[in-house]
C-alpha cells in the first residue's frame, strides 16, 4: 500500500515539474504570437492617396517684400516691405493698401493712382519675399515653432519640420486648427500617415495652427508633477529673470 501511494506521489511530482517548465514555453509562444498580430494588424493599412493640392490666390500681409515696376521711361524700379498697417509707399503716389490684396490688386490700384504723373503706365508688382503667411506647430513636439510658408507643404512635412512628435504625443488625435477661410478642425492621424494611409495628410495654409496633444498617460504625469510641484513654473520663470536682470 505505501508503495502504491508512493509511486502515486512521485507521478503527480513529474507532472507537475514538466507542466512547471512547461508554462515559460507557452507564454513565449503567446506573446510570439501577439507580436506577430500587432505586427499583421499594422502591415494591414490600407495605402489611401491624401488630398489633393488646392492653389489658393496669395493674399499680401506683413512683412512681405514686393518688387515694383513702373513703365515706361523713365522706368521706377523698386521695393517695399508691408508695414504691420498693411501700407506700403510708391513714388509719387504715397501710401498704398497692399495687406489682404493679391499682387495683381496692388498693381491695378498703383497703376490707376500714377496715371496722373505717368501716360500709359504699366505696373508690375512681384512678391520678392513671402513672410506674412506663417504656420505654428506646437504641442508634444520636439522643438515647437512658428515658420514662413515658403512652398506648398502638408502636416506630416510640418511635423518633420520640428524633429517629430515625443513620446508623450497622442499622434493618432493631432489636430489642425484653421481660421481662413473660416475656422475649421481637422483631425490628423500620424501613424496611420506612417503606415501609408495619407487620408489625413492634409495641406496647410497661412495661419494654420498644428496642435500635437499629449497622450494619457503623459496627461496623468502632467497632473501628477503640478501637484507634488505646484511652485516649479514660478521659480523657473524667476530664475530666468534673475538670469537677465544679472546679464543686464
Amino acid at each position: 500500500m505505501g508503495h502504491t501511494i508512493g509511486g502515486a506521489e512521485r507521478a503527480r511530482s513529474a507532472t507537475t515539474a514538466r507542466s512547471g517548465k512547461g508554462r515559460p514555453r507557452a507564454l513565449l509562444r503567446l506573446g510570439a504570437l501577439a507580436v506577430l498580430a500587432l505586427l499583421g494588424a499594422a502591415c494591414s493599412t490600407t495605402p489611401m492617396p491624401p488630398p489633393p493640392i488646392e492653389y489658393l490666390d496669395y493674399r499680401v500681409g506683413p512683412p512681405d517684400e514686393l518688387a515694383i515696376t513702373i513703365l515706361p521711361d523713365p522706368p521706377i524700379a523698386e521695393t517695399a516691405i508691408v508695414r504691420p498697417d498693411g501700407m506700403i509707399t510708391v513714388q509719387l503716389i504715397g501710401d498704398v493698401q497692399a495687406g489682404g490684396r493679391t499682387t495683381t490688386e496692388i498693381a491695378s490700384d498703383i497703376e490707376s493712382r500714377i496715371s496722373r504723373f505717368k501716360r500709359g503706365a504699366v505696373v508690375t508688382v512681384a512678391l520678392a519675399s513671402a513672410q506674412s503667411a506663417q504656420i505654428t506647430v506646437l504641442g508634444e513636439v520636439r522643438r515647437p515653432a512658428s515658420f514662413a510658408l515658403t512652398r506648398q507643404i502638408r502636416v506630416s512635412e510640418a511635423i518633420g519640420s520640428v524633429g517629430d512628435v515625443t513620446l508623450f504625443a497622442n499622434s493618432d488625435d493631432i489636430l489642425v486648427v484653421r481660421s481662413a477661410p473660416s475656422l475649421e478642425v481637422i483631425e490628423v492621424d500620424i501613424d496611420a500617415i506612417r503606415n501609408g494611409d495619407l487620408s489625413t495628410n492634409v495641406q496647410l495654409y497661412g495661419g494654420d495652427i498644428v496642435y500635437v496633444p499629449p497622450s494619457m498617460l503623459a496627461r496623468i504625469g502632467y497632473a501628477i508633477n503640478m501637484v507634488l510641484f505646484p511652485f516649479q513654473p514660478l521659480l523657473g520663470v524667476a530664475t530666468s529673470a534673475a538670469g537677465s536682470f544679472i546679464a543686464n
